[in-house]
C-alpha cells in the first residue's frame, strides 16, 4: 500500500510539473508574440496599436539619463515620429521571457538591432483579465568593455551636469 501511495503520488507531481511547465510556456509565447507585434506597430507607426499594448501606468526609460517618461509622456514625445509615418524600427535578435508562479506577470530582456546598433531592451508585463500589458520598458545601449574608458571620458562633462541639476532636484523633493 505504501509503495502504491508514493508511485501514485511522484505521478501527480510529474503530471503537475508538467502542467506548470506547458503553462509558462504558453504565456512565453504570447509574451514573445505581444512584443514582436509591439516593434512592428513601431516600425509601421502604427501609434494606437503601439501605445495600445502599454498599461495606462507604465513608464518607458529611454537610453538618456533623463528620459524616464509616462505612458502620456512617452505619447508626447513620439506622436510627431508616428505622424511622420516612421517611428523606429526594433527587431529582436534573442529574447529571454521569464514567468512567475501564477503566471500572470513577467520580466524580460532582449537584444534589439536599431539604427542606434545593437540595443537591449527590458521590461515587466502583467496580465489582467485576460490581456497582456507592458508595465515597463527600458531601452539601453550596451557598451563593449573593452570601449567603456572612451565612453566615460566622452560622458564625464555632460554626466556632471546631469548629476548636479537632479541631486538639486532631489533634495527639494526630499525636504
Amino acid at each position: 500500500m505504501k509503495r502504491a501511495i508514493i508511485v501514485l503520488l511522484s505521478m501527480y507531481c510529474c503530471i503537475s510539473c508538467d502542467v506548470v511547465q506547458q503553462d509558462k510556456d504558453r504565456v512565453k509565447k504570447e509574451v514573445h508574440t505581444l512584443l514582436v507585434n509591439w516593434h512592428q506597430a513601431a516600425t509601421e507607426a502604427n501609434f494606437e496599436n503601439y501605445f495600445g499594448a502599454m498599461d495606462s501606468l507604465s513608464v518607458f526609460i529611454g537610453t538618456a539619463a533623463e528620459e524616464v517618461w509616462t505612458k502620456a509622456q512617452f505619447q508626447v514625445f513620439s506622436k510627431p515620429y508616428f505622424d511622420k509615418g516612421k517611428a523606429w524600427s526594433f527587431h529582436a535578435l534573442d529574447r529571454n521571457v521569464y514567468v512567475n508562479d501564477t503566471g500572470n506577470f513577467v520580466w524580460f530582456d532582449e537584444l534589439l538591432e536599431t539604427w542606434m546598433g545593437t540595443c537591449r531592451g527590458s521590461g515587466v508585463l502583467e496580465k489582467t483579465g485576460a490581456v497582456w500589458k507592458i508595465k515597463q520598458y527600458v531601452l539601453s545601449v550596451p557598451i563593449p568593455n573593452e570601449d567603456i574608458q572612451a565612453v566615460i571620458a566622452i560622458k564625464n562633462k555632460k554626466d556632471a551636469l546631469f548629476v548636479e541639476k537632479y541631486q538639486q532636484s532631489f533634495f527639494k523633493v526630499r525636504k
